[in-house]
């Protein structure tokens, strides 16, 4: 489980009810039909409208993203699997590398591994698996633009429930408690339609494109990987290339890890 999202969900309700609460607002408040319908059912039929049907069948599978683990490779292996493949292959040929290809789980960097053993050219396996991450950050960006569109759509509908509620509060301003009581509720849609835009939409929109450039960052350093070992460059070398892809705190680990002193020292401090 995506531990952020769970914590940020839970902690955005109890301010809501927390604060309600030390406004005398008590949670019934929040159940007007009405306004649940007005917001809920116009933000879904307003995506739909927005949105061709392919994808928003894929908004099941975009809210399993958001609340799972994003299953990526530790980098750190990564760094090591393409020195030890750099090293095969300077040894005893690009060719031996056929025999590691049965050991890798993800299609995408299989792939580019197949495609050097099979004897293509650098640029060609760059362009590629270049358009293969650029057609999947466009899968991506869709994804997360249903969920900001979402978000814009629905405080909108809380404006609107507000105004269809006042409408029916002021038809009859003979009785002053049901009136009070009407446009309380008259605002329980616009209290609804904020929530859920900017507590829920948007910050899930947001979500799915952190999670889409971390998948992207790491794809980009597969290739740089595979390239490096079809040039046959040093495993150092390759080390010292693809640790640029990780942030200080890593490379310090990585470094320790391997035991190395080497390039330590060239890690400047980030401001």
């Amino acid at each position: 489980m995506d531990l952020s999202t769970i914590v940020g969900l839970i902690l955005g309700i109890v301010a809501l009810f927390v604060g309600m609460a030390m406004k005398g607002v008590t949670p019934d408040n929040l159940l007007n039909p009405a306004a649940i319908l007005i917001i809920i059912a116009g933000t879904i039929a307003a995506v739909v409208i927005a949105f061709p049907m392919k994808e928003i069948k894929r908004v099941p599978k975009l809210f399993g993203i958001l609340f799972k683990e994003q299953n990526l490779n530790s980098d750190s292996d990564l760094i090591r699997m393409f020195s030890k493949w750099a090293d095969i292959a300077r040894r005893e040929g690009l060719l031996s590398l056929e025999a590691q290809t049965d050991e890798i789980a993800d299609p995408f960097l299989k792939n580019g591994l197949d495609l050097a053993i099979d004897g293509q050219n650098a640029d060609y396996i760059r362009d590629v698996l270049t358009e293969e991450v650029e057609a999947m950050e466009e899968r991506h960006s869709a994804g997360a633009l249903i969920f900001s569109q979402a978000g814009t759509y629905a405080p909108t509908l809380g404006v609107l429930g507000a105004v269809v509620g006042l409408i029916a509060a002021l038809k009859d301003m003979n009785d002053i408690e049901a009136l009070g009581y009407a446009i309380s509720a008259a605002f329980v849609a616009t209290l609804l339609g904020i929530f859920t835009g900017y507590v829920l939409w948007h910050p899930f929109a947001n979500k799915l494109k952190r999670k889409s450039k971390e998948e992207v960052r790491q794809k980009m350093m597969m290739i740089e990987g595979i390239l490096s070992v079809l040039e046959g460059e040093a495993p150092r070398t390759i080390e010292q290339k693809l640790v640029s892809y990780l942030s200080m705190e890593e490379r310090r680990k990585f470094f320790k890890e391997n035991n190395s002193d080497k390039g330590e020292g060239e890690l400047v401090e980030e401001a």
